[in-house]
C-alpha cells in the first residue's frame, strides 16, 4: 500500500475523526522532509474527489455514490459529462442538473442511475470544487430589457454573462471582448467585467483570439518571466562546460522544416568497426536555463506546451530562449543532453548511454534540402559534400528502424495532411498538402528510438518519471470502426471480442490495405478517433499505437514541459544528486496531469483555428462544384471531405429527387422511390452553398440539387461578401470546371 492509499484508508476508517490539514499531518506523523509530498498528495486527492473538504476546512471521506471530475458540456445540446480521470465511465449530466456549474469547472457529482443510452451513468452536480474559467471571450449584445450581456464564443458555455455598463470599458455592441473578474451568483447568474476589446464580431483576428482564450491559453508572458528571460545569457560560459562531454568537433547537425526557428534536436551517426551504427540524438539542455521553481519554470509548467496556429505560434518559453540560447543554432556552442545508441543491422538497440554534453552544430539542414540530396541533386550534393555520406547512412538506418517497428505492429499514420497558408494579415490564401519525404521519416525514427531508449532506461532505473502512455482501445469503439470500414471493402482480420483485445498489428494491416485509396485519409482519421487518447502518466503503461513497452517524450524540451521535466530528473541522476524521490514522485504526478490537460487544450485550439481558416478560405468558392468523398453519414445528412481535407455537410432535406432515409444498421441513406444508396466512402460531386466563419460550418448540396437551392440561398453575410470580393490564389484541390477536373 503506497502513501496515497494509506491516507485514503485512514480517512475512510471507522475511527477517523474529521481533521484539518495540519492536524492530519501531525496524526499521520509526516516527517518534515516529506511535507511537500504530503501537501501535493492531499491536493491530488481533493482534485480526484477521493476526499472532500468541509466548510470549516476539515477533510471528509467521499460519499459512495459521488465522483469528482471536470464538467465537459456539449456544443449540440443542453447537457454534458463529468470526465473522471481514473474511470472510463463518464457521468451524463442533464442541463437542469448542472447546479450552476459551467464547462471546464471541477465538480463533485452524485450518480443517480443509468443514462438512457445504457452506456453511461447519469448524475447531478452536487457542488463546484473549482472554477475552470478565469476569463471568457464573446460578443457583446443588448437584451430587450436593455441589459448588456456577453454571448460566449464557446458553445459549451450555455450561460450568458451580465456586464454592468460601468464595467464595459469602451466596448460597443457587436464587439468581441474578454470578460474577467467573474462572479457566480447563487441563482446561476454570472457577472463579469470587460478587460480587453479584441475587435469586431466577424474579424478573423478577433475570432482567433477568442479561440485562444476559450481554450485557456495564455497570450502573453508574465512580466517576471520576461525579466528572467532577458537576464538569461545568450552564450555558453566556460563554467557551464564543467562535467560535460565535449562533442564540438563531431559531425553533428540539425534537420528541420524550412520555417522552423527553434531547433531542439540534432543528430550524429558513425559506423562502428563491427558494422553497427552509433546513433547520437542530442537534445537542447533547456533545464540549464529554466531552473526549478523559477518564473520561467512556473510559466512553462502552466502552459505545458507550445501552440501552433495557422497565423502564429504561442511558445511555451520566451523567444530569447526558444529561438536563442536553447536553440541548437549552427556554428555556436550549445548545451545538450545526448542519448547514444548502438544499433545492429536488424534495428536492435544493443547498447545505450546518456550524457551531459556540449555540441556545435555544423549545419542547419532542412527537410527539403536533405530530400533533394538523397535524391541525387548535384548542386546540393556538392554544397554539402561533407554530409552526403552520413545522410545516406542515416536514411539506411531509418529504414531498418522503420521495418523493425512495422514487424512488431506499430501503427503508422503516414496519411496525407494539409495545412492552411496565411498572409501577413492573417488571411488564409491557400490550403496545401504537407509533403513528408525520406528526411522527415528519418528524423521521426531517430526521435522515436531515443524516446523509447530513455523511457526503458528510466523504468529499470526505478526513478520518478513522466511517461507517454497510450492504452488499448475499448472493444465497442473497435467494433464500430470495423463496421465503418466495411463500406470501403475492408475488415479487421482475426477474432476480436471482449476476451480477445485487438493488437496494433491488426490496425496496421487495415491502414496498409487502405494506402493510396480515396478513403485512406477517412479510414486513418476514424481509426484515430477509435483509439484512446495518449496522455502523460507517472506510471509506465506502454504505448499501444507504437506497440512499445516503454515510451516517453524526451526530444522537445523547448516546446513540451514533460520533456523538460524528465531532463531535470535525468540530470540529477547523472550527477548523483537524485535523493528526495518522494518530492519528485509527487511532482511527476502533478506534471503528468497538467501537461495532459494543456495538450488537450492546445489540440482543441489548433483544430478550431484550422476550421476557422478553412471556412474563411472556402467562403470565396460559394457556388463552385467539387469532387468529394462521403466521410460520415448521420440521420440528418452526409459529411463529405474534399481533396484538401475540408469537410462539410450535405443535408438530407436538400436532396430533392427522392425522400432519403438513414439506416442505423447499414450506416447508409437510401432513396425510397429510386433505391439510390449512398455509403461512406462513395465519391460524390457537390456544390458549396455556405461557409460561415462565425459557426465554422461549411454546407454543400449535391451538384444536381444546386439550381433549385440557389433561389433559396440567403444573401452572404458581410464577412463572406468581403472575402469573396478580395483577390486570392485559385483553390488547388480537385475543382470541377467545364466538366473536367
Amino acid at each position: 500500500m503506497n502513501r496515497k492509499e494509506r491516507i485514503i484508508s485512514y480517512i475512510n476508517s471507522k475511527e477517523y475523526v474529521p481533521l484539518m490539514h495540519e492536524e492530519l499531518k501531525m496524526v499521520l506523523g509526516v516527517p518534515k522532509e516529506d511535507e511537500d509530498e504530503f501537501d501535493a498528495l492531499m491536493a491530488e486527492l481533493r482534485r480526484e474527489g477521493a476526499v472532500t473538504v468541509s466548510k470549516r476546512g476539515r477533510y471528509m471521506p467521499r460519499a459512495e455514490q459521488t465522483v469528482a471530475g471536470t464538467l465537459s458540456c456539449n456544443v449540440k445540446g443542453y447537457f454534458g459529462f463529468v470526465i473522471t480521470p481514473n474511470s472510463e465511465d463518464d457521468i451524463f449530466i442533464a442541463g437542469d442538473d448542472m447546479n450552476g456549474a459551467i464547462d471546464g469547472d471541477a465538480v463533485l457529482a452524485e450518480i443517480t442511475g443509468t443514462a438512457r443510452d445504457g452506456r453511461h451513468s447519469e448524475g447531478r452536480v452536487l457542488s463546484v470544487l473549482s472554477r475552470g474559467n478565469e476569463t471568457v471571450a464573446g460578443v457583446l449584445y443588448k437584451e430587450k430589457n436593455g441589459c448588456l450581456c456577453l454571448r460566449p464564443d464557446s458553445r459549451k458555455i450555455y450561460t450568458k454573462i451580465i456586464i454592468a455598463p460601468e464595467n464595459a470599458l469602451d466596448a460597443q455592441i457587436g464587439d468581441r471582448v474578454i470578460t474577467g473578474e467573474l462572479q457566480y451568483k447563487t441563482n446561476g447568474d454570472i457577472y463579469g467585467s470587460v478587460t480587453d476589446i479584441l475587435g469586431g464580431e466577424d474579424e478573423l483576428k478577433s475570432i482567433t483570439e477568442g479561440i485562444i482564450i476559450e481554450n485557456g491559453i495564455k497570450r502573453e508572458f508574465d512580466e517576471k518571466t520576461l525579466i528572467e528571460a532577458d537576464k538569461t545569457p545568450q552564450s555558453v560560459s566556460k563554467k557551464q562546460l564543467e562535467g560535460r562531454e565535449d562533442l564540438r568537433e563531431r559531425l553533428i547537425f540539425t534537420i528541420d522544416g524550412d520555417d522552423a526557428r527553434d531547433f531542439d534536436d540534432a543528430v550524429s551517426l558513425d559506423i562502428l568497426e563491427n558494422g553497427n551504427y552509433a546513433l547520437g540524438v542530442h537534445i537542447a539542455d533547456v533545464t540549464e536555463y529554466v531552473k526549478e521553481g523559477s518564473a520561467l519554470d512556473n510559466e512553462a509548467f502552466e502552459r505545458g506546451t507550445s501552440v501552433y496556429l495557422p497565423d502564429r505560434v504561442i511558445p511555451m518559453l520566451p523567444e530569447s530562449l526558444s529561438n536563442g540560447i536553447c536553440s541548437l543554432n549552427p556554428k555556436v556552442d550549445r548545451l545538450t543532453l545526448s542519448c547514444f545508441m548502438e544499433i545492429d543491422k536488424s534495428g536492435g538497440i544493443i547498447n545505450n548511454r546518456l550524457a551531459k554534453t556540449v555540441i556545435r552544430s555544423k549545419e542547419r539542414m532542412t527537410y527539403n534540402n536533405v530530400n533533394k540530396i538523397l535524391s541525387g541533386d548535384s548542386e546540393l550534393c556538392e554544397k554539402y559534400a561533407h554530409l552526403t555520406e552520413t545522410l545516406t547512412e542515416m536514411a539506411r538506418l531509418a529504414e531498418i528502424l522503420r521495418e523493425k517497428r512495422t514487424k512488431r505492429g506499430a501503427i503508422d499514420f503516414d496519411f496525407p495532411e494539409c495545412r492552411v497558408v496565411v498572409d501577413e494579415n492573417g488571411e488564409p490564401t491557400d490550403i496545401v498538402r504537407a509533403e513528408r519525404g525520406v528526411s522527415n521519416r528519418m528524423i521521426e525514427e531517430f526521435m522515436l528510438a531515443a524516446n523509447e531508449t530513455v523511457a526503458e532506461f528510466a523504468y529499470w532505473s526505478e526513478i520518478p518519471f513522466v511517461y507517454r502512455s497510450h492504452e488499448p482501445p475499448s472493444f465497442d469503439k473497435i467494433k464500430a470502426f470495423n463496421t465503418l470500414i466495411t463500406h470501403f471493402g475492408l475488415t479487421i482480420k482475426g477474432k476480436i471480442d471482449e476476451d480477445n483485445p485487438i493488437k496494433p498489428k491488426a490496425l496496421q494491416k487495415v491502414l496498409s490495405e487502405a494506402e493510396g485509396t480515396a478513403g485512406e485519409r477517412i479510414i486513418a482519421s476514424e481509426m484515430l478517433r477509435s483509439l484512446m487518447k495518449a496522455k502523460y502518466t507517472p506510471e509506465n503503461l506502454g504505448h499501444f499505437g507504437l506497440a512499445a513497452k516503454y515510451y516517453c517524450h524526451f526530444t522537445s524540451p523547448i516546446r513540451r514541459y514533460p520533456d523538460l521535466c524528465i531532463h531535470r530528473i535525468l540530470k540529477l541522476m547523472l550527477d548523483g544528486k537524485l535523493k528526495n524521490t518522494g518530492r519528485l514522485t509527487a511532482f511527476t504526478a502533478e506534471a503528468s496531469l497538467r501537461s495532459s490537460d494543456r495538450e488537450v487544450a492546445a489540440e482543441m485550439a489548433e483544430r478550431d483555428a484550422d476550421d476557422l481558416m478553412k471556412a474563411a478560405y472556402m467562403a470565396r468558392f460559394v457556388g463552385e462544384e467539387f469532387e468529394a468523398v462521403i466521410a460520415n453519414i448521420t440521420g440528418f445528412g452526409m459529411f463529405v471531405e474534399l481533396d484538401n481535407t475540408v469537410q462539410g455537410l450535405v443535408r438530407l432535406d436538400t436532396m430533392k429527387d427522392d425522400y432519403y432515409e438513414y439506416s442505423e444498421n447499414s450506416g447508409a441513406v437510401t432513396g425510397q422511390r429510386t433505391g439510390t444508396v449512398y455509403n461512406v466512402g462513395d465519391t460524390i460531386n457537390v456544390t458549396l452553398v455556405k461557409s460561415d466563419i462565425m459557426t465554422r460550418q461549411i454546407d454543400f448540396v449535391r451538384a444536381e440539387d444546386f439550381d433549385g437551392y440557389e433561389e433559396k440561398t440567403k444573401r452572404p453575410n458581410r464577412a463572406t461578401r468581403r472575402r469573396k470580393q478580395s483577390k486570392h490564389k485559385n483553390y488547388r484541390g480537385k475543382k470541377k470546371r467545364n466538366g473536367k477536373f
